[in-house]
């Protein structure tokens, strides 16, 4: 989504979950949201789609995750060499790659220099950096590293977006009207407790966690905002609500920067991990814009 808010069109879109895939033929009934084989990153082609001009996805984040083992390139979830495969194939003009934090630690140095190493043989000028989603209009503290490779074919010079002068609505402002929207007497109040912006949604995995806002620690700093972070709730609160509310799936959606006209189709849980596991569409569109401007020159 991100990526077409910059002016991207995507030729296809490769995506193993069912859920998910749900989610964008919803939303975009015109994309190519592969299915099959094809929908297996590890078995999908890349040749059809020679020359494109960028290739961009997120990478798994278990085997650099500091929630994880860490176990980098031993991780069966590693899908950098398929990205790397893919880069060979399509020969995209551009190539933007996400990941946690975690990828720029210490343990990880061997790992990134040997990935710099094989983009740089195929003729791309690679860099990359920790982004805030903060710094980007997002309401969540959310740093992400995005790897960026320009074709030295491309003449134009890739420079990384600057971060908002404007601070990030806080969660309260952010989520009041849909607080508010059953009628709950208590929203304004609430609003005004919930006056910073929210720690990182986790979104947790196909076979770990579940429909809740996270670890303890954030359970905590959730607590302190005014949210109940033991679950994700099916509705908004009514008029009588008393206590502290907990988020509905399109509330923390919102969190993660997608607009209210975007809907997360499915039960609780898949739903819930695709916005906790999602790129913050904003982040996406200002790297992805930088892009474009980049390949035009």
């Amino acid at each position: 989504m991100g990526l077409e808010k910059a002016g991207f069109e995507p030729e296809a879109l490769v995506e193993i979950e069912g859920p998910c895939r749900d989610t964008l033929h919803h939303n975009r009934p015109g994309w190519n949201v592969l299915d099959g084989d094809q929908a297996d990153l590890k078995l999908f082609d890349g040749t059809p789609y020679k020359g494109i001009d960028l290739l961009a996805g997120g990478v798994p984040c278990p085997p650099f995750s500091k929630a994880g083992k860490q176990l980098g390139k031993d991780d069966e979830r590693d899908l950098f060499p398929e990205a790397i495969r893919l880069v060979g194939e399509c020969s995209p003009r551009a190539v933007m790659l996400e990941n946690v934090s975690g990828f720029l630690e210490a343990t990880f140095e061997g790992y990134r220099k040997e990935l710099k190493k094989q983009l740089e043989a195929m003729d791309y000028d690679v860099d990359w950096r920790l982004l805030n989603a903060s710094d980007f209009g997002v309401s969540q503290l959310r740093p992400r590293v995005v790897i960026v490779a320009i074709s030295k074919a491309v003449h134009g010079g890739f420079v990384w977006p600057e971060p908002h002068r404007r601070r990030p609505m806080s969660v309260g402002k952010l989520l009041r009207k849909q607080m508010a929207s059953c009628g709950w007497s208590g929203a304004d109040e609430w609003a005004e407790k919930a006056n910073k912006i929210a720690p990182t949604i986790v979104g947790g995995s196909k076979k770990h966690g579940g429909p809740d806002l996270g670890p303890v620690r954030a359970k905590r700093a959730w607590a302190a905002l005014g949210v109940d972070g033991m679950g994700i709730a099916d509705g908004v609160p009514g008029p009588d609500f008393v206590g502290m509310p907990r988020l509905t799936v399109p509330m923390v959606a919102r969190i993660q920067g997608f607009p209210v006209s975007w809907h997360f189709t499915g039960k609780k849980t898949p739903a819930y991990r695709q916005v906790g596991n999602a790129f913050p569409p904003p982040v996406a569109c200002a790297v992805a814009t930088q892009i474009a401007k980049c390949l035009k020159q």
